[in-house]
């Protein structure tokens, strides 16, 4: 039997208890929602991208050619959200990076600016000294912040960690 990529779903309300309803269905896990919402938003948006929710069509506005554009945007693996979600998602984020990201020194890839740095100059192709000596470190100290971002990330050396880099947009 095959498997969608995308799957439409229709909720009164869009919360917490949805969210879980969506990791229950036997869809693959690599399958994206489109989220067909009769009632109010009231879902943690952290959790509606976390459980593949990619577009949400009010209930309101779902008109044939609505759900198509949405579907055939989650699809080409693009998102489809009213304006108000999309503000929301904004602000939530922005929360996050305020008040539990920044104080901690990280950004949203779970990486120190510093770390980004060294891996963006080990993408230039700059030996360790010449990594040093632009950031104005140690060497020392440059192999102690690339050790500790491969043993965090669980990366086997540095040409690993710069694809790694790469592979998920941080340089």
């Amino acid at each position: 039997m095959a498997q969608a990529d995308v799957v439409v779903v229709a909720v009164q309300t869009a919360d917490n208890t949805a969210m879980d309803l969506l990791r229950s269905l036997p869809v693959l896990p690599q399958a994206r929602f489109v989220l067909v919402v009769s009632g109010g938003w009231y879902a943690d948006l952290t959790v509606m991208a976390e459980r593949g929710v990619r577009a949400v069509v009010w209930r309101a506005e779902a008109h044939r050619q609505t759900l198509v554009r949405a579907v055939l945007a989650v699809g080409a693996g693009e998102a489809d959200l009213p304006l108000a979600v999309q503000g929301e998602l904004l602000d939530q984020a922005n929360r996050l990076q305020r008040n539990v990201l920044m104080p901690r020194g990280l950004t949203a890839s779970g990486l120190t600016t510093r770390e980004i740095d060294v891996l963006r100059l080990a993408a230039q192709g700059l030996e360790l000294a010449e990594i040093a000596e632009a950031m104005c470190y140690s060497e020392r100290n440059i192999k102690k912040i690339l050790y500790g971002l491969i043993n965090r990330l669980g990366l086997r050396n540095r040409v690993h960690a710069v694809s790694y880099a790469i592979r998920n947009g941080l340089i």
